[in-house]
């Protein structure tokens, strides 16, 4: 298989900006749903949760920017800049937990709580997606990886904010 100019800049997209972004959102997507609804379920205050989700969400967006950043400086590995590669992975990963801590704005819990779900599963779905179109993985495998992945760690987020309210 010949290499070609357009072949060479496809790849640096997907190494350099779409997988930087994947492994953001997959982070604030997975990450930040225990923390979440674990609080939900403890305090029944969607405020709460939204404040604990704000946290997490920018908290760990930092932390993943700088991870990527540091992680090599794309010479020998051809992955780009550390500042590109850190902010968009940083960006993602903010996005990523965000979108579903916003219904937590909602007054009501239940409220809350029934738009949390579908936007999480809406993410998950997106997710697979794009990994499915830019890293050519099997698409009922890759959903099977992220939907189950993203359903554990929810699970325990849940268990645990009902552990912890003595339900």
């Amino acid at each position: 298989m010949t290499t070609t100019p357009e072949t060479r800049h496809d790849q640096s997209f997907i190494l350099q900006k779409i997988q930087p972004a994947l492994l953001g959102l997959m982070d604030g997507s997975v990450s930040t749903l225990a923390p979440i609804f674990a609080t939900a379920g403890l305090t029944g205050k969607p405020l709460d949760a939204f404040y604990v989700g704000l946290a997490a969400s920018v908290g760990a967006g930092i932390s993943m920017g700088l991870a990527e950043a540091l992680s090599d400086d794309g010479v020998v590995s051809g992955r780009g800049t550390p500042l590109a590669r850190g902010v968009i992975t940083g960006v993602a990963t903010v996005l990523g937990g965000m979108l579903h801590t916003l219904p937590f704005l909602i007054a009501s819990l239940n409220t809350a709580l029934m738009l949390a779900y579908v936007v999480v599963v809406f993410e998950l779905i997106v997710i697979a997606f794009i990994k499915y179109r830019y890293m050519r993985s099997p698409l009922a495998q890759t959903i099977m990886q992220v939907v189950i992945g993203g359903g554990v760690v929810f699970g325990v987020g849940v268990w645990l904010g009902r552990l912890g309210a003595g339900g």
